[in-house]
Formats: structure tokens, sequence, C-alpha cells
């Protein structure tokens, strides 16, 4: 190993190091003192309701932690979205799972979390996997009702959905272990089973203090909706347990007689580890992602040994098309080229930029794929499409949107992996959030962003330096710098990975070292919906 390559090392290990930092503040939830009260009440947090549920010998994936991160500062802020959520293993099935986490807000719905909620079940129903609701909420937060409430992909959305997964035949169980108030009501009777734990365990239309407001009726939670109610009188729950832990244990005797699923028959074999091994991963980019690379390196840090067949290898070289094995997957790989390259013209071609000839390419490859029913992979490293006479005259616009059509029209699952940039219409073309990835993660050293953010700042300066101009006021140097520096610093943090998984633009920031295992789960999650439609593409210029 080379100087360069241990400098690149310490500097991805200490990005992730800070992510790691920041995710463990993260998993605290609403902090000690609230996770204090839940034990008093003979309560487990979400996170360890999600442990005794989960296989030990299996990964948990999780989804979502930095939801609402640095988000509602001015209500307290909301971490993990106020649930905690992600891809396990229950009684060896893989499953969705689902848990509210109490210590924060009372387990309240903000506008996040509802978006988050929507994505665990869009993920259930896309790979038709189980999806396991813990159930401990006091409903809406209700200073923000208005951007959780009324919309069609706020809070109604989850029991819309759960309507739609039953048709489906997806299982849905639900494990009531605190408050299930108002809408949130319906989340558990809408599934297939539901459990609820004596005293603790409750659900009602409207808690005892509404029942007391509305009719003048004075009842206690329990008699109203507690456990013996619902199993006894109403008949709402079908199973009532006196421990959380026996309620769960339940829930894995249930997941275990599930009968085994269809699947999409993606290829698999016996898995083999990268030729230089996954700590190679660490080496490759470099800090800020200021030099070029060679993707081929790092493909080869992610690849089964000697799995990967490059197609067109002279061609289009800004983007790297081939197949290759992951954890013994068959995978069609996508993935942006950053070294510096001579075309057979001899001209030079930059690194990360889509040119004419690279997103035909990667275009007719996506459409290989499809054909032979491989899931995609793309590794995003891109700045965008080649701007310029030379380019437009070429039909860029006519090439890219060849490959914006493939990519959209594919039916083969789809996993993104953001290493470096993710700019422009090239976060789109290669598959960004707006092109339905089954599954989509961020490095450390992701940053998304319509431009970068060098130029994205001067042209925000001249802008506002012109718009302050015609009101006739003069603009000194100074002035310039300091506005320059202002709008720098936003779209900086803008463009952090912290930022797009904060709003579930990503579905999490990976360790890299780690990013085989999450596309391989993300395989093996796909591989359990059979359907998959034929391919077409529609209209588009050749």
């Amino acid at each position: 190993m080379d100087l360069e390559f241990n400098k690149n090392e310490d500097a991805l290990k200490m990005a992730w190091s800070d992510i790691k930092k920041k995710l463990d503040k993260i998993y605290e939830g609403g902090g000690k003192k609230a996770a204090e009260k839940q034990k008093e009440k003979n309560k487990l947090t979400a996170r360890q309701r999600i442990e005794y549920l989960c296989d030990e010998d299996k990964p948990f994936i999780e989804i979502g932690a930095f939801a609402g991160y640095e988000m509602y500062e001015e209500h307290g802020g909301c971490p993990a979205g106020g649930t905690v959520s992600g891809l396990g293993y229950v009684s060896g099935r893989q499953c969705i799972i689902v848990a509210n986490d109490q210590t924060v807000k009372a387990g309240a719905w903000f506008p996040i979390t509802g978006k988050k909620n929507l994505r665990m079940q869009e993920i259930a129903m896309e790979n038709k996997l189980p999806i396991i609701y813990i159930v401990d909420s006091a409903g809406v937060f209700l200073p923000m009702q208005d951007e959780i409430f009324p919309d069609k992909e706020h809070f109604g959305r989850i029991f819309r959905n759960n309507a739609k997964m039953s048709a489906m035949g997806i299982t849905q169980i639900a494990a009531v272990t605190g408050a299930c108030v108002a809408g949130g009501a319906y989340l558990p009777i809408m599934s297939d089973e539901t459990l609820m734990v004596e005293g603790n365990g409750s659900i009602f239309l409207a808690g005892p203090y509404l029942v007391k407001a509305a009719v003048g009726e004075n009842i206690d939670a329990e008699t109203l909706g507690g456990a013996q109610t619902h199993n006894a009188i109403s008949g709402i729950a079908d199973y009532q347990f006196k421990t959380e832990q026996e309620c769960l244990d339940q829930v894995k005797r249930i997941m275990g007689k599930l009968s085994a699923p269809a699947t999409a028959g993606f290829n698999r074999i016996a898995p083999q580890p990268p030729a230089p091994g996954t700590q190679h991963i660490y080496g490759i980019v470099a800090e800020g992602n200021t030099k070029p690379y060679n993707m081929l390196d790092l493909i080869d840090g992610l690849v089964d040994k000697d799995s990967f067949d490059e197609f067109k290898k002279d061609y289009g070289k800004t983007i790297v098309c081939g197949y290759a094995r992951i954890d013994g997957w068959a995978v069609g790989i996508v993935a942006n080229q950053r070294l510096v390259l001579k075309s057979s013209k001899g001209e030079m071609q930059m690194g990360g930029v889509i040119y004419n000839d690279s997103a035909d390419k990667a275009a007719r490859f996506i459409m290989n794929c499809n054909q032979k029913k491989i899931p995609l992979v793309f590794l995003q490293d891109v700045t965008g499409f080649m701007v310029g006479s030379r380019s437009e005259h070429s039909g860029i616009i006519k090439d890219g949107a060849k490959l914006v059509n493939a990519v959209a029209n594919s039916v083969v699952p789809k996993i993104t992996i953001i290493v470096g940039n993710s700019f422009g219409a090239g976060n789109y073309a290669m598959c960004g959030k707006a092109y339905d990835p089954r599954f989509i993660y961020a490095w450390p050293t992701a940053k998304i962003a319509v431009m970068g953010g060098e130029q994205a700042a001067k042209t925000m300066l001249q802008i506002q330096v012109a718009a302050l101009k015609a009101k006739g006021e003069t603009v000194t140097q100074e002035e310039e710098k300091e506005i320059l520096s202002r709008i720098t610093d936003k779209y900086t943090r803008q463009t952090k990975p912290e930022y797009a998984a904060a709003r579930l633009w990503v579905d999490a920031i990976i360790d890299p070292e780690l990013t085989r295992q999450y596309i391989s789960e993300g395989i093996a999650a796909a591989n359990h919906n059979p359907e998959i439609p034929e391919f077409k593409t529609g209209v588009f210029q050749v």
C-alpha cells in the first residue's frame, strides 16, 4: 500500500467515525431519563424490542436512523423520526420491522415520522416482505398536525397501505406494547394479527381525557381500551400477554409458521470475498473527493473475486458497466468512472461526467440486465452530463434521455450507492431517489445537490449582486466575499449526506466496508417478489 492509499484510508475512516458518533447520539432516542421511565413501567425501548425480536445470527439493516436529524429543533428535535425501523430476520424470515420510540415525544408522529413509516411500507410492498409493527405512540404531534394529517403522503396513507398490503397477501403483525391512539388505532386492527401487553398496551379512538370532554364519561385507559378489554370484550385483539418478552415471543412463533415465500429466482452461488479484501474499499476515494480515482479499483473491493466482466470496455469510458457477483448474487454494475481519460480520438474526458457514448452504453447495458433478469447496482460519483456546443450538437440531451428512459422503465431491482458526487441530472440518470431504487445508501463522502458547491455559490452570488445593483446599491469586494461565504456555508451544509438522510433522500449512511452486505440483503429482499413485469421502454429518440 502506498502513502496516498493510507491517507485516503485514514480520511474515510475518520469520516465514518464522525457519522458513527452522530448515530450513537441518535440511538439514545429521547435520552437516558426517558429510557429509565420506560424501564420503570416494565417497558423496553424501541431498540431493545427489535434486538429481542430479531435473530442473533442475522444482520439488522437499519433504515432511516438519520430521519429528522437537525430538523424540528424548535420542538426539541425528533431523533430517528421517532421510530426505529429496518430490514431484519425473525425466526429465519426476512421482514420489515417498524417500532415507535416512546422516548421521543411519547412516540408522536412528526411529518418525517409519516414519511419514514410510508417508506417502510413501500419496501414491504415492493419486495413482498412481512411487516411487524411494534406500536407505542401517542398519535399525531399536534403542533404540526397540518403537515402530517390530511395529504396523500401523510398519516392516513399508512392505513390505506395496510389495506392494500392485506389484499396483496403481505403478512402484517402488530404488537401493541404501549398507547395506540386516535387514527393510529386503525393500524393494529388492519393488521392480520394483533397482540397486546397487559397494563401498558391500549387501543382507543379517544383517550380518557377526550372521552370525558366529549361525552362526560369517567373511565381509565385500561378499562377503555386495554388488553383485557380488547381480548375479552370487543374481540379486537387476538392475544394478550403479561410481559413484552412474552408478546414478542409470540410474534416469533407466528413468523416461524409462515409458508415459504415464492422467489424471483435471481441467480446466486456460493460467495467469494473480494480479491483485495473488504478493507481495500477505504483507500480509494481521496479526502473531500478532490482527486480522480479508478472506479475499477473500488469495484474490485466490492465484488466477489474474479467475478467482474466489463461490458464495452473500450467504449463510453466515463461510465463503467459490467456483470459481477456480490456475496454470490449475480448483478449488473453501472458506475461513474472518476479517472481523467483519453478518448479514441485522443481528447481528454473528465471523470465523473456523462458523455454521449457513456449514456448510450449504460442504456444498452441496463436493457440487457432487464432482458436477463439481473438486478442492477448503481455506484454514483457523477458531476452531471457534459455541456458545451460540441456535446449539444452531438445530441447529449437525446442520449441522456435514452439513459433516463432505461433507468425509469427498468423492472429488475435497482440498488444505488452514492459514493461521492451526485449532482444534477447525473443523480437522475444514475438512479437517484426519484427513480425508485429498491434501496439507496450513501457513503460518508456523498454529496447530493443540483450542482457542485463552488459553481452553485458563484452562480447565486452573481444573481444576488445583480439584484442589489439593479436597486442602485453598490457592493464592495468585501461584501461580495461575505455573501459568497454565507452562500457557500449554507450550500455545503445542504450537500452533506446527513442532510439527505434526514429527509430520507437516502435510506441510510453506511460504513463503506459493509456495502457488500447492504447490497446482498437488498437483493435477498427483492428476491421475495416473484412478479417481474415485462420490460418496455416506450418512445425515445435513437
